[in-house]
């Protein structure tokens, strides 16, 4: 079966807001399961490294109000000592994986788009014929990567993420270091969008995104179609 890398964000405050920010729980959860529940196996990894933080936000107090998955993690031992002890971006081999999915949370604004070592990982993934998605802000991620000739990883690909549209209902497009739909655009992809907070996600090839945390069933869906006809296609 696959082995799937998943990056997560280290970033843990949300601009000058005094807020804090991280990776969002469901972005995890849903897809890791996905990926777990078919046989592949999964690896964490973040950033920095070690114990990466959550989105507060990302977590209703109400338990029962979690999505099944974000509880289904938090009583998994194994999966917790691994999100305590991710490994560092730049200690990855890229080279070792057949896919690699990027969550989102606000975090991945920042630490994501200009960390050389996600965009060579994202790129020698994709390169070698593999599968990269992401979910929401993970896109951001993408930012940086590129294929062979040096062109954008997602130029002239339909793409998804979190919609300017979405940003503002947040109130945080003057927070972002950036508009994501924006940027990715100014890239040259072909963003494609469903309506605000409601569940869409895009495949194209070899590239799948998710446009927020209500995508993240369709996004992991979308990758293990894609593993299904890449490993059938070998």
């Amino acid at each position: 079966m696959a082995r799937i890398l998943i990056v997560l964000t280290s970033h843990h405050t949300l601009g000058d807001t005094g807020k804090a920010t991280g990776y969002y729980y469901e972005e995890l959860a849903a897809p890791y399961y996905a990926f777990v529940d078919a046989g592949h196996t999964v690896e964490i990894a973040s950033i920095a490294g070690g114990a990466p933080k959550a989105d507060p936000a990302s977590l209703d107090a109400d338990e029962a109000k979690r999505p099944s998955d974000v509880r289904r993690l938090l009583a998994d031992e194994a999966a917790m000592d691994a999100l305590s002890r991710t490994i560092a971006i730049a200690d990855v081999d890229p080279s070792g994986y057949d896919a690699v999915f990027l969550p989102g949370g606000h975090g991945t604004m920042w630490d994501f788009p200009d960390n050389a070592a996600l965009a060579r990982a994202v790129s020698t993934i994709h390169a070698a014929g593999g599968i990269v998605g992401s979910v929401c802000h993970g896109p951001a991620g993408f930012v940086g990567a590129t294929r062979p000739d040096g062109r954008p990883l997602v130029e002239g690909v339909r793409i998804n993420g979190f919609t300017d549209e979405e940003e503002a209902k947040v109130g945080l497009v003057d927070t972002v270091p950036f508009l994501l739909e924006s940027r990715l655009v100014a890239l040259g992809a072909r963003f494609e969008k469903g309506g605000p907070f409601t569940s869409y996600a895009v495949r194209d090839g070899r590239i799948v995104t998710g446009q927020n945390p209500m995508s993240s069933e369709r996004a992991a869906a979308l990758m293990l179609e894609a593993l299904a006809e890449v490993r059938a296609a070998a």
